[in-house]
């Protein structure tokens, strides 16, 4: 089978890789499907923290804990009364008044593939493993799928994940896309999730890429589709071409061009987000909503100086690409907490100067949290039996922290939260029926999540 990831990547990206894959931008041609219902969100901003962060890092401190299991940093006190957090973290410390701390996800897999796919579909598939867990047409639909397939047209993209899907080695993550829905209603990748050393922002065509050559590849492309829809008979896949002037249109559209211009705004915002690949990343979020986009993906990850992709908050510590460093040296490090405080704070308080935070969901969560015990390495190992996830804005209560840990931070003690009601309650704050159903490939109705919206995180 010709697969077109393939075929578009020997041809040559040419900046945009919606316009590499058109069938990405049919996320625009969804129609609802179910009246709204639920929570007041327009859109909702996914920060995945790749590798699984440290709960007892971060927002999950256990201060008596033994030796060896507690945190070598320290709590500190913030906005919130009762609400400690990290002493990496005083910017943030600042808008816990608008988070909601979830101390009580919980699923039973200590790995990164399983994790990934759980976290991100409510789907666990303890099978999957590098290179087995390459996405495919068969694949339960992710989150980006499914708000896809129930938000209407609009003059963006539904779903946009930036800079790039999780994935590695030419390996992309089950989970990252739509699945069985097909290709219009996958998100918009800018690039392609093993590429590496370009701008994550890539949306207009390269200077050497001129009329003629976009004309000559649209031509080439079209044939491509052509060939292809001769190989391929299944629904996901049909209806494709219809998307490839769209995508061409989009290269050049003025309102995308003005979402990824981050040179319009002011120096002093771009500072307080942080002049790296992680705040332009988050200031890229906020702005992408307000032009329309209903779910932002921001995939955190590092591109070494070798040129391969490390999802570092996965801080066991020794990693060779990273330097061999400690794991506590890995979250200090500017690839992990210090941009994650400035940046992620700085969203928070952007999107509410704007009045956009009641609209606006905004969810941080790994894959996985981490062991009690500290290893060898000064790090901590896979954990799935317990993380937090942070969620914000959108009709959710502020200042408030939901579930809780035994006393290390290992097992979840009262109101767990499983992937699949972490992905209904975004559901319901994007006013998304969680009873609602899709049909899979052989037309069978299955319902898109069998979890259920926590209620009390909501005002």
């Amino acid at each position: 089978m010709l697969h077109r990831r393939d075929a578009m990547l020997r041809l040559g990206q040419v900046g945009l890789g919606a316009l590499t894959l058109p069938n990405l931008l049919a996320a625009t041609s969804a129609t609802a499907k179910k009246p709204a219902s639920g929570g007041k969100a327009k859109a909702c901003i996914l920060v995945f923290l790749w590798g699984g962060p440290p709960q007892q890092d971060l927002w999950d401190m256990k201060p008596d804990a033994p030796v060896g299991i507690r945190s070598l940093f320290k709590p500190i006190r913030t906005r919130v009364p009762g609400i400690d957090i990290c002493d990496r973290m005083p910017l943030l410390a600042k808008h816990t008044d608008k988070l909601a701390i979830v101390r009580s996800v919980t699923h039973p897999s200590n790995e990164h593939e399983v994790g990934v796919t759980h976290m991100l579909s409510g789907k666990s598939i303890p099978s999957l493993r590098i290179p087995i867990n390459q996405r495919k047409r068969t694949d339960f639909p992710g989150v980006s799928g499914i708000v896809s397939y129930f938000t209407p047209p609009g003059r963006m993209p539904a779903s946009i994940t930036i800079p790039q899907a999780i994935g590695h080695d030419g390996v992309t993550y089950c989970g990252t896309h739509a699945g069985f829905l097909g290709p219009r209603h996958d998100p918009l990748e800018p690039r392609a999730a093993h590429r590496v050393n370009e701008s994550p922002f890539a949306f207009s065509p390269p200077a050497e890429v001129g009329p003629d050559r976009l004309a000559s590849r649209s031509g080439l492309l079209a044939r491509i589709e052509a060939a292809e829809r001769r190989l391929q008979t299944k629904d996901a896949a049909s209806g494709l071409s219809a998307f490839h002037e769209q995508a061409m249109r989009l290269a050049t559209s003025s309102v995308a061009k003005k979402a990824f211009d981050l040179g319009s705004e002011s120096a002093a915002l771009r500072d307080r987000y942080g002049r790296n690949q992680y705040g332009d990343s988050l200031l890229l979020c906020r702005r992408l909503v307000e032009a329309g986009v209903r779910l932002v993906t921001m995939t955190w990850q590092y591109t070494t100086p070798s040129g391969a992709i490390a999802n570092v908050w996965d801080n066991h510590g020794g990693t060779g690409v990273l330097g061999g460093i400690t794991g506590y040296a890995m979250l200090d490090a500017p690839y992990c907490i210090p941009p994650l405080d400035r940046g992620f704070s700085a969203l928070l308080e952007d999107l509410d100067d704007r009045g956009l935070l009641d609209e606006t969901m905004v969810v941080a969560f790994g894959e996985m949290g981490r062991t009690p015990k500290i290893n060898k390495d000064a790090g901590r190992d896979h954990w799935g039996a317990a993380q937090s996830a942070l969620v914000a804005g959108g009709g959710i209560r502020g200042g408030q922290v939901y579930g809780s840990t035994d006393k290390q931070a290992a097992y979840v003690k009262d109101n767990p939260v499983r992937p699949e009601d972490l992905l209904a309650t975004m559901y319901h704050g994007l006013g998304i029926d969680v009873e609602s159903e899709i049909h899979d490939r052989e037309g069978r109705p299955v319902k898109i999540t069998e979890g259920k919206p926590v209620m009390r995180l909501f005002a």
